[in-house]
């Protein structure tokens, strides 16, 4: 299945997106506690996406085009803001940080330590933010 399938909902048995990154699909808004617990022991990112934004899209595929992490640096969570915009809120809520589509969030210890939106996503330079 192709990465619009994918984006509409489409996941493999482990519950994470059946594509090209190791995506964790943030759904409900107990993960969001276990995000900051694990985040303890290793980078959490959030990727907030808008499925209905066609600017949502295109940088969702830049960012997934250029991810240079491996799989043992961070965790990547993938929020689908349309179905689970309580998650979404919360995340606002919990980390203090205003909500936009797309945006993407690096927590560490508990916190946000990093966050950016729109096309700056792209220009973000992972390796020193994680």
């Amino acid at each position: 299945m192709g990465l619009l399938g994918n984006l509409f909902g489409n996941k493999n048995s482990s519950g994470k997106k059946a594509d090209n990154l190791p995506w964790i699909v943030l759904s409900s808004i107990e993960q969001i506690e276990e995000i900051k617990d694990q985040s303890n022991e290793r980078p959490q990112l959030i990727f907030k996406h808008s499925t209905t934004c066609g600017i949502s899209r295109m940088v969702l595929n830049m960012f997934e085009q250029g991810y240079p992490l491996d799989g043992d640096r961070a965790d990547l969570h993938f929020l689908d803001l349309h179905a689970h915009r309580d998650v979404s809120n919360k995340v606002s809520e919990i980390f203090g940080v205003l909500h936009q589509s797309p945006q993407l969030l690096v927590i560490k210890n508990g916190k946000v330590t990093f966050h950016t939106s729109h096309g700056a996503i792209a220009d973000t330079d992972l390796n020193i933010v994680v």
